[in-house]
């Protein structure tokens, strides 16, 4: 007989490996949210029974899968009229037939899952509700752990995910891949749902944290996922690699106080090189694509940080260069914002602040931290010392994460010395 400690360490690994497959499949039976989520999690807590008696099944997922569609089967069998009721999410009908193939090697079809990810990343949905929904749905968060993710009340998440599963339903929203003329455009909001789980997780809008792993974890299992279904996806391939090469420098980004260190001061002997090589492998693949996508791009940009041997070798003039490419093909206040900083490493910190100045007027930056950051670096390394205050009590006026607003104090403080 198996441990209920072997049980619940492989209940708890399935959860996170497998939700998502089982989930969507699932719904392919149910044509309702709700309903799937019901079954599903009456799987997962049946497997903590029988696995203690019977022991953990060889795959797992499959066997979940299994319980939950008969769950939902007999659910539907038993109320006809609950049937008649239900969204018509599914656009190809459902038999037994279906259940059995389907479950019987659950990797021959991922669509279920393609499926589940174009539906809670459907462009007739606000951007929050399908982060939200995607966290839920796909990646098995609790509404409590998707809320504390982006810092809300857990009332206030379920109402936001409670929104969208009516918005879904309203709308008739299908449950089904988009068709090759609309994949494009869909898949572009899906990487833009993934991306913006991770650039919530890398460096936290709020918080007293820089980091919440666990966002970071969940985008590049979802970056994962996307690349196991669209293998030929140059756009994946290079949100994947950026995710790579990005979060390959977390264990560098805090020094043993806790204090942030700039990407110049970070030990680049600690970064994972595991994960560089992969995403550098990624990026030139994605570079194939003519002509490269906005990720591809970003991961490029990336890709050079990752591959210079310290800080002074770094190719400033190849980085302009891409991110000159990228405000031609993806024009971007932010992306201009960058470039900047770029122009100030590689020319000096006079032709950087000008590159800057030139973005004063831009109003999506006007509430920017990191325009205003930047300015006070810059004026500080040209000693113009008041100018340089006024930028840094500026950026800590718009900074509300803790980390990086202490960081900019001691430097504000570093200039009265």
């Amino acid at each position: 007989m198996t441990t209920t400690a072997e049980v619940a360490a492989a209940v708890a690994e399935a959860h996170r490996r497998e939700w998502g497959f089982v989930l969507a499949a699932t719904v392919r039976v149910t044509r309702d949210l709700d309903l799937a989520e019901e079954c599903v999690q009456d799987a997962y807590a049946r497997a903590l029974r029988t696995w203690r008696e019977q022991g953990v099944p060889r795959r797992p997922g499959a066997w979940l899968t299994t319980t939950a569609r008969n769950r939902a089967l007999d659910v539907l069998r038993r109320d006809a009229s609950l049937r008649r009721r239900l969204p018509l999410l599914v656009t190809d009908a459902v038999d037994d037939t279906d259940v059995a193939a389907t479950v019987a090697d659950p990797a021959a079809v991922p669509d279920d899952r393609l499926r589940l990810i174009m539906t809670c990343c459907h462009p007739a949905l606000a951007p929050d509700a399908r982060v939200a929904l995607t966290l839920r749905l796909l990646c098995g968060l609790s509404t409590a752990e998707v809320a504390r993710g982006f810092l809300v009340s857990e009332a206030t998440m379920a109402a936001r995910i409670t929104r969208a599963k009516k918005k879904i339903a309203a709308a008739g929203i299908p449950y089904r891949v988009p068709s090759a003329a609309e994949l494009p455009a869909r898949v572009a909001a899906v990487l833009g749902v993934v991306h913006l789980i991770f650039t919530t997780g890398h460096t936290a809008p709020v918080g007293e944290v820089l980091r919440r792993g666990e966002l970071v974890e969940r985008a590049l299992d979802l970056a994962r996922l996307l690349r196991r279904l669209l293998p030929a996806d140059a756009d994946v391939a290079g949100l994947l690699a950026l995710i790579l090469l990005t979060d390959a420098r977390r264990s560098t980004r805090l020094d043993a106080a806790g204090r942030l260190r700039l990407l110049a001061d970070q030990p680049r002997e600690d970064w994972h090189r595991d994960e560089i090589a992969e995403g550098v492998e990624l990026v030139r693949e994605a570079l194939r694509r003519r002509p490269p996508g906005r990720f591809a791009l970003e991961a490029a940009i990336a890709a050079v940080h990752a591959e210079a041997s310290h800080w002074e070798a770094t190719d400033w003039g190849e980085i302009i260069g891409l991110y000159d490419v990228l405000l031609e093909r993806y024009p971007s206040p932010v992306v201009a914002l960058n470039r900047a900083v770029a122009v100030g490493f590689a020319a000096g910190a006079a032709a950087g602040l000008r590159a800057l100045d030139e973005l004063a007027a831009e109003p999506q930056l006007a509430c920017y931290p990191y325009l205003a950051a930047a300015r006070a670096d810059f004026l500080s390394r040209l000693q113009r010392w008041t100018e340089a205050r006024l930028a840094y009590d500026e950026a800590l006026a718009l900074t509300d994460n803790a980390v990086e607003r202490e960081f900019l104090r001691s430097r504000r403080a570093g200039l009265d010395d």
